[in-house]
């Protein structure tokens, strides 16, 4: 009894990175509305909405932050990362839409560590002037 280790918190909501493979899945291909053909075939897909990543942890019953320590646990890190880089790769994708463009950024600033890079250049000479000089 001394030597038990109690384990407080909420528990798991996913056993495996299987089943959680398995509701990620979900979740990508609810996104779109698939016809098949009568040999079951696809025959058209649509999308009806984007990946994003609260829609990932929603599916997954679950807030960003706890999909989030979720990738801190080895046994779940590449199946995140793999969904996360699907949701990144959209996202970059729709940056080259002028309607998506803000709503793409946003994501990948907030969501991927994305940062726009801004340059200045100067030219010319640079002078220091003391107050005095100026009176």
């Amino acid at each position: 009894m001394e030597n038990e280790i109690i384990k407080r918190g909420r528990p798991r909501i996913f056993n495996s990175a299987e089943e959680m493979q398995e509701k990620i899945d979900n979740y990508f291909n609810s996104c779109f509305i698939i016809k098949y053909d009568d040999e079951g075939n696809i025959i058209e897909m649509k999308r009806i909405r984007p990946w994003t990543m609260s829609g990932l942890a929603d599916a997954l019953d679950m807030s960003r932050q706890s999909l989030i320590n979720y990738s801190k646990d080895d046994e779940f890190f590449d199946t995140i990362t793999r969904a996360r880089r699907k949701i990144e790769i959209y996202n970059e994708e729709m940056i080259y839409s002028k309607e998506k463009y803000n709503g793409a950024r946003f994501s990948l600033e907030n969501n991927f560590g994305w940062k726009e890079n801004k340059s200045v250049e100067h030219s010319g000479e640079i002078t220091t002037k003391r107050l005095e000089d100026l009176i």
